[in-house]
């Protein structure tokens, strides 16, 4: 029997054709994404890929780049500062992404986040890593609190901490107090009655949770007195 071996290449020759072309400048973009899609690509071709000015011109390619579990961290990391927010916030949840390089992604993020505009910070909110909402929380617009608190990534913790920050603004305190889902978590609803921030009317709403015993132990001392007297 003849082979044929002459006329179709190995998988590792056409491996090694289109990288290849990677240095030339040859590819279109298709090329390059298929390129990094091979998960054993050696990092070499990855830092020519990098070195290559058409490629980076693309998001996609870049995004791919350094997501790549192969893309060295010298390569990867300071091309975080180039990308698009909403670029670096698909590579804080693709979950193939290694973790120290969704944390630089996620700062990278918050270092924009004052400059964001109201539309950017409510698709943050929304959509974006639970680190990213947590921050939000912070916002004195309402609308971002709400969709933030409804982000199915954040934690009960990053809520917590939240309301208990010194600088914690009523506005916070107030929305998470009538939330179906976290004003229902008791860690939250204790935070809550320890923060002066929390309206009196919703203190008092979660107040009917707990003993005098408790409250005693919890509540600022300058409405213990408004809170505990109805329960003893």
């Amino acid at each position: 029997m003849t082979s044929d071996s002459n006329s179709n290449p190995t998988a590792g020759e056409r491996i090694s054709n289109v990288e290849a072309g990677v240095s030339s400048s040859v590819l279109n973009e298709d090329q390059v994404l298929s390129l990094l899609k091979i998960s054993d690509i050696n990092a070499n071709t990855l830092a020519e890929v990098a070195r290559n000015p058409a490629t980076l011109k693309r998001r996609k390619v870049m995004r791919a780049l350094v997501s790549h579990p192969r893309t060295p961290r010298h390569i990867s990391i300071p091309l975080l500062r180039r990308m698009f927010t909403f670029d670096l916030m698909q590579v804080t949840l693709t979950p193939a992404v290694a973790a120290d390089i969704k944390r630089a992604a996620e700062e990278q993020i918050l270092l924009r986040s004052e400059s964001l505009s109201l539309g950017e910070k409510i698709s943050l909110a929304r959509r974006g890593p639970g680190r990213v909402a947590a921050v939000l929380l912070n916002e004195d617009d309402a609308k971002i609190v709400s969709v933030a608190l409804d982000n199915a990534r954040l934690l009960e913790a990053s809520v917590v901490r939240a309301i208990m920050k010194p600088d914690a603004a009523q506005l916070l305190c107030e929305i998470v107090s009538g939330h179906p889902k976290w004003s229902q978590r008791r860690e939250v609803q204790i935070a809550l009655l320890r923060s002066e921030k929390t309206p009196l009317e919703c203190a008092k709403q979660l107040a009917v949770h707990f003993s005098p015993e408790f409250l005693r132990e919890i509540v600022p001392e300058g409405r213990r007195s408004e809170l505990v007297t109805d329960f003893e």
